[in-house]
């Protein structure tokens, strides 16, 4: 089995212990479409597609467990470390590629790392994509016309 397999049973797993379906469905929709379009963005820019998806996979999870977008970024990627190390899927420097990912993904205004960025603009183009009727959020409208131009949309 796929280290990425792997990873999402596992998600799966947490996400079906969740009593409210539709706070389950909509969980598994976000961390789905933002680990499709990561893996898309990092094969556009010639980066590690698994290690994108993967960190996709995890990057909202301890916001949908605990309720709770307060500080979510930082707290999600000490959650994601702790789930890395317990499955043993990746090695220190994965582990710390993906944790760094979450850790900045809600600092849509900072430019980070590549792969930090894959992950930001990965939760960008679900946010605005998944719901056409709302507006683009101000802290994503730039990300989001630069995407928007990168792939020619």
């Amino acid at each position: 089995m796929s280290r990425l397999k792997e990873l999402r049973n596992y998600v799966n797993a947490r996400l079906n212990e969740m009593e409210d379906a539709d706070k389950r469905i909509s969980a598994v929709n976000h961390l789905y479409g933002v680990s499709l379009a990561a893996t898309m963005i990092a094969k556009k820019r010639e980066m590690d597609p698994e290690l994108s998806a993967m960190a996709a996979m995890l990057h909202d999870l301890y916001a949908y467990e605990s309720g709770s977008y307060d500080d979510h970024a930082h707290k999600g990627a000490d959650l994601a470390r702790k789930i890395l190390g317990e499955l043993k899927l990746t090695d220190e420097k994965e582990n710390e590629i993906i944790c760094s990912a979450i850790y900045h993904h809600d600092d849509k205004l900072v430019v980070d790392s590549p792969m930090d960025e894959v992950l930001k603009d990965a939760d960008v183009i679900h946010h605005c994509m998944n719901d056409l009727s709302k507006p683009v959020k101000d802290k994503e409208k730039v990300r989001f016309e630069n995407l928007c131009r990168e792939f020619g949309m």
